[in-house]
Formats: structure tokens, C-alpha cells, sequence
């Protein structure tokens, strides 16, 4: 990298990258091209927001994030060398140093440079945080009208064949795949069915389906991701008297003649679906459950209200 013009724009303005227990210029946070995680996929990350919160920027739901990271790590017998704690204070000296009130956070653990072969167990494990600016994933204008998806013709594997809940690197080609026929054909985002023909989830978010007055998504056997962001979307709807089904089978049929449709994730948030395979959903627009559940979500981490305090982590 010859310069901060070469950048992406999303990085602009970052100076400093934690890598391996040490500060670093962003343009020295670098990796070899034979590290082992870059040909196999052997590595785990996470995905966290800081919001700007009444009380000062604050890391929404950090400790369940940091230990899912430790949990997809032990899946693939990445062991971390830093103790959580460490990780959790350089998390949170990184966003000081950047002076940011609200950012995007991506930890990541991966076997590094070392022999090459399937068994990573010769390579070193490398661990890396990086924090920028970001906004809304699908988009501003996505919050209040809505995305436009397709259902995938690319499967979500099975957990007997990926463990779908470990947060790995390679497992995300699924992901990719999904997004990319998606985007190409015009659409905002993919729906992924599991290999039953069940509805599992986005690319990058977990969905929930409102019937009926009545919320539904899809249970941890259909091959979905254990969202943090979706057990926090239950609690909230519960919290507002909502009955939450989140054990559901869902059939793709079903997604068309939903009342509403919504994504929930760490970096999609509470965004409304507006139409799967050109089939509107409701009446085209963020449903009243949907907006109530969104409303909430997002007054919560404008306030930080006491009743959920111990979801943020104050930078």
C-alpha cells in the first residue's frame, strides 16, 4: 500500500491497527500471502458495533460477542493467545486512540504464516482489531422503506457439514455467493434457504417472518447463526408484549404471504424487507410491528436505559 489515497473510502481517517498484542500503523497491518488462514479459511471473527449513546459511546452487547469469538475459535481449535479481558481493553483503548463515538468493530483470530497443509496446527495464531466509521449496511434509505431480496439458489450448508454456530472465515464463501447472485440480479440482499428447502437466513442477517399480530424466525436447527443481534430483537419484542415463536420452520411460500419481513444483525441492525422475488410483502412498506420493533431497538441505543444496561460496554 503506497498511501491513505488507495484506501477504501469506509477507512478513511483510521490511523491504528491492533495486531498481534501491539499498536500499529493501518498501512503496516499486514499479513504474509502464505499465512494459512488466507488459502483455508481457517480463521474466526466477529462483527460489533459502538453506538453514541446518551452515556458516551458504548459497545453493544461486547461481552457476548467477545465470547462467541472464543467459542468459534475453540470450534476450530484456534487457541487465542490473549485472555479476553486483553482483547476487550485493546478493543476498547483502539476506539480512544481513533477518538470515534460510534464505529464498527471486527476482532479477528486466524492460524498465520507457517507450513502449508490442511493441518494449521504448525502456523501460529494471529489476532487483529480493527475499528472504522460505518453506517447503515443496506443503507439509510433501507431502514425506513425497506430492501428488495431474492431467495438464493445457493443452499446454507448443514451444521454436520460447517459448524454454523462458529463465525469462521471460510464458511462465509456461502455468504458471498448468495450476495453476489443477489446484487447481480438487481436485489438488495439474498433469503438462504437450508438444505430441507427451509428458510435459514440472510447472507449476513437473521429474519424474522410477523403473522398474524404474532413474530416467528427461524430456530438454531435450521442452520442458522446464533445472532446476538436477533436474541436481542426477541427480548425487545417480548419486552413490548409481542409473542415470539423462535423456533420456526418456515417454508419458502410462507415469505410471500407474510403481514411483514425483517432482517435484524450487527451491521443490517432492524431493516424491513419489502419484496422477495418481486412478490410485495404486506403493503410494500415497513409493517407497524416491524416499525415499533425497529423504534425500540434503536431508542435503546440512543438511551442505554438502565433496564438494559448490561448490553453496552462504555468505551
Amino acid at each position: 500500500m503506497d498511501g491513505v489515497s488507495e484506501r477504501p473510502e469506509m477507512f478513511e481517517g483510521v490511523d491504528t491497527v491492533w495486531q498481534d498484542g501491539e499498536f500499529v500503523d493501518f498501512e503496516d497491518a499486514t499479513t504474509h500471502v502464505l499465512t494459512h488462514g488466507l488459502h483455508y479459511g481457517t480463521g474466526v471473527f466477529e462483527g460489533v458495533r459502538c453506538y453514541d449513546t446518551a452515556n458516551g459511546p458504548a459497545i453493544f452487547r461486547w461481552e457476548e460477542h467477545l465470547q462467541r469469538l472464543y467459542d468459534s475459535a475453540k470450534v476450530y481449535d484456534i487457541e487465542i493467545p490473549f485472555e479476553q479481558a486483553e482483547l476487550s481493553e485493546a478493543t476498547l483503548e483502539l476506539i480512544r486512540r481513533e477518538e470515534l463515538q460510534s464505529c464498527y468493530i471486527r476482532p479477528i483470530a486466524y492460524y498465520g504464516y507457517g507450513p502449508l497443509g490442511l493441518n494449521p496446527s504448525k502456523s501460529p495464531v494471529e489476532t487483529a482489531i480493527a475499528v472504522w466509521p460505518w453506517g447503515a449496511y443496506l443503507g439509510e434509505e433501507a431502514l425506513e422503506e425497506g430492501v428488495d431480496v431474492a431467495i438464493s439458489s445457493w443452499r446454507k450448508h448443514a451444521s454436520s457439514q460447517i459448524p454454523t454456530n462458529a463465525k469462521t472465515t471460510g464458511a462465509y464463501v456461502n455468504s458471498v455467493l448468495a450476495n453476489l447472485e443477489a446484487t447481480g440480479n438487481g436485489y438488495t440482499e439474498a433469503i438462504v434457504l437450508n438444505k430441507e428447502g427451509n428458510v435459514a437466513e440472510g447472507p449476513g442477517e437473521n429474519i424474522f417472518l410477523v403473522r398474524d399480530g404474532e413474530i416467528h424466525t427461524p430456530g438454531l436447527a435450521e442452520s442458522i447463526l446464533d445472532g446476538i443481534t436477533r436474541q436481542s430483537v426477541i427480548d425487545l419484542a417480548e419486552d413490548l408484549g409481542y409473542t415470539v415463536h423462535e423456533g420456526a420452520t418456515i417454508s419458502r411460500g410462507e415469505l410471500y404471504t407474510a403481514d411483514e419481513l425483517f432482517f435484524s444483525g450487527t451491521a443490517a441492525e432492524v431493516t424491513p424487507i419489502r419484496s422477495v422475488d418481486d412478490n410485495e410483502i404486506g403493503a410494500g412498506t415497513k409493517g407497524p410491528v416491524t416499525d415499533e420493533i425497529q423504534t425500540r431497538f434503536f431508542d435503546v441505543l440512543d438511551e442505554a436505559p438502565e433496564q438494559y444496561d448490561d448490553w453496552f460496554t462504555y468505551v
